[in-house]
């Protein structure tokens, strides 16, 4: 998933220092007849090519160059330059905290100059840092300064690369729709202003988000156009990560004969950019060997000033080796131009035929994808009105704060409907209430929980049954009775907490779902039968708890979706014991307020991780 760093795209105004000859800047920066700005200009390019070829000591090296200069000529704008770059070196070694300060260091001045484009790509760059430390609050806020800075002098680039950063956040943090949403808005901007490379990152985002959802049609459509574009610009880096998720993508597809195609390619792009990069690696040690050694010979001839004569014939010497040494450097250039111009041919040949390859492949998932796309809206479509049947199900708020008024219902389905859900019916003066579980999620879930739903009502208000146990007695019965006309051996069923309240005095009975009480800094747990409401060996009726209530007192119904998460640095389940230690840390807190604590705690804990199962969690004080 890629970032869009703006050092590059936003600085450098050329396609990238890998495709100027290195030699002719080398000269350009030895060279005192040249103005100061293209001497600075020369070593900026050297140093960024160390960049993008991923040398940070190198780029280091020469962004020292150009500030020690740029601050001996006076040009903020190049130290600025020249610290950003120094950054970017701490930042491909990871060493954030360096990279940070470098950033701010170029910040100040960017600031002092009143460059505002510069500024925000200054605050874009340590959101990235931020970011790669996992630390998505500062990230966002880092990134929405830029936004804003961006947005108000109308930089249309600047906009779009902040839109892909905020998709990379919400990727990370398992929120693919956000994700999506933010990669869509940046796509379309970058599509209006023609930037190709804009196009691609964006393309390669939403593929990605669609290969982790495991939507591979829309995944292989989405990196196929990448690719397409990747090539048509001649971007290695970006037609190797192409190329990488098509090769991964039609594997999952079982289209074995592209993903081989795809992987070669991939390969082969891969390995270009290392070879590029090593060649490249050679020649800037080579630069800076020459350098140092130019540097200490002029440092020779200042300390030793009652030598002059033998200085100039050093310093003579020194210039004739460097001369030879520039024409070593020139025959040598132009033979690694003949054999890197030879590699191109070659690798234009096999593009070309792989581009053939590709379209054919792209036309045909095209129509595959639009015939899915159509089914898959129809299936949306109904399942979004199953929602809407499914919500009508639930009781409404204004009914639980009727009979609850210090109380909160946290409810995460997993999917857009689902297996858990909670119910409500006010009977004889009591509130009758649960939290119930059915046999999976989503839309066999959400079957289910019609069915037991069913089951409560006709319990309550068929049979007139008040008794936590006995309604769940007779809500068993019903459902067993519903499966019981299918022709195969259902077991599905419900596991459920189910309570009902009436002033201080609370009754309760469970099916595998506890009941908890917190009263003055303690748990009180209730265990429910270990018995499922459904087909089950050996039943017995389901036992009913009566407790009488004091003033202050917290208790809690929930379903197993909440502990049975898996998150945290280990990836494991939160837990009962943790839920407990959570919900004794809030009790000084409204019951809103806990609602908002427990859903921000679950999120934590989940992190990118998936959401496993619903999630439903009731709260009443007395």
């Amino acid at each position: 998933m890629k970032n869009l760093l703006f050092l590059l795209t936003l600085f450098i105004s050329f396609n990238g220092a890998s495709q100027v000859n290195l030699d002719s800047l080398w000269g350009v920066w030895n060279d005192p007849t040249q103005s100061d700005t293209n001497r600075l200009k020369a070593i900026k390019m050297i140093s960024w090519d160390g960049y993008l070829f991923n040398q940070p000591d190198s780029a280091y090296y020469f962004a020292q160059l150009q500030y020690d200069f740029a601050k001996e000529k006076g040009k903020k704008n190049f130290m600025a330059q020249a610290l950003n770059t120094q950054g970017v070196s701490f930042y491909i070694k990871s060493e954030y905290k360096k990279a940070i300060n470098l950033y701010l260091k170029s910040l100040k001045i960017k600031e002092e100059i009143g460059d505002k484009k510069s500024i925000a790509v200054s605050l874009m760059n340590i959101g990235v840092i931020y970011e790669r430390q996992a630390d998505y609050a500062k990230a966002l806020d880092y990134y929405n300064q830029s936004l804003k800075i961006f947005e108000e002098i109308g930089n249309k680039q600047g906009i779009a690369s902040s839109f892909n950063n905020f998709g990379v956040i919400y990727k990370y943090q398992g929120d693919y729709a956000k994700a999506l949403d933010y990669h869509t808005q940046s796509l379309k901007i970058f599509e209006e202003i023609g930037d190709k490379s804009g196009i691609t990152s964006s393309l390669s985002n939403i593929g990605v988000i669609y290969y982790n959802q495991e939507y591979y049609l829309k995944a292989l459509k989405n990196s196929t156009e990448a690719l397409i574009i990747a090539q048509e610009i001649d971007a290695a880096i970006e037609t190797r990560d192409a190329a990488s998720s098509l090769w991964k993508v039609n594997k999952k597809l079982g289209r074995y004969k592209p993903a081989l195609e795809m992987y070669e390619l991939y390969i082969s792009s891969r390995d270009s950019l290392e070879s590029e990069e090593n060649q490249k690696a050679v020649i800037r040690q080579e630069y800076k060997y020459a350098y140092e050694k130019q540097a200490a010979a002029d440092s020779i001839k200042a300390a030793e000033a009652n030598k002059v004569k033998d200085a100039q014939l050093s310093a003579e010497k020194a210039k004739t080796k460097q001369q030879q040494q520039q024409s070593y450097f020139l025959f040598g250039g132009l033979s690694l131009a003949l054999v890197f111009g030879g590699f191109i041919f070659n690798r234009f040949r096999v593009t070309n035929k792989q581009k053939g390859v590709i379209e054919a492949q792209k036309q045909e998932v095209d129509q595959a994808y639009d015939a899915l796309e159509e089914k898959n809206q129809e299936i949306m479509d109904s399942i979004s009105y199953a929602k809407r049947i499914q919500n009508a199900i639930l009781p409404p708020a204004k009914l639980v704060k009727e009979y609850l008024p210090q109380s909160f219902i946290l409810y995460k389905p997993k999917d857009i409907v689902a297996g858990d859900f909670y119910w409500m019916e006010p009977q004889q003066g009591k509130a009758l209430f649960a939290a119930a579980d059915c046999t999976g999620h989503g839309v066999p879930g959400a079957m289910v929980s019609v069915v037991c739903n069913n089951g409560l009502n006709r319990s309550v208000r068929e049979f007139g049954l008040t008794e936590p146990g006995q309604i769940l007695d007779k809500t068993r019965e019903i459902v067993i009775q519903e499966f019981a006309k299918s022709e195969e051996d259902v077991k599905d069923g419900m596991d459920i907490a189910l309570c009902a309240l009436n002033g201080n005095k609370l009754k309760y009975a469970g099916a595998h779902n506890p009941l908890w009480i917190i009263r003055n800094g303690e748990v009180l747990e209730t265990k429910a039968n270990k018995q499922p409401i459904g087909k089950f060996d050996n039943q017995i009726p389901y036992t009913t708890h009566s407790f009488d209530l004091e003033k202050g007192d917290t208790f809690y119904i929930f379903s197993d979706g909440y502990v049975d998460q898996f998150g945290g640095e280990k990836g494991k389940k939160f837990k009962s014991k943790a839920f407990r230690n959570l919900l004794l840390s809030i009790q000084d807190k409204t019951m809103e307020e806990q609602r908002v604590s427990i859903d921000e705690a679950f999120e934590t804990w989940r992190g990118n991780l998936e959401q496993i199962d619903d999630v439903c969690v009731i709260g009443v004080r007395i």
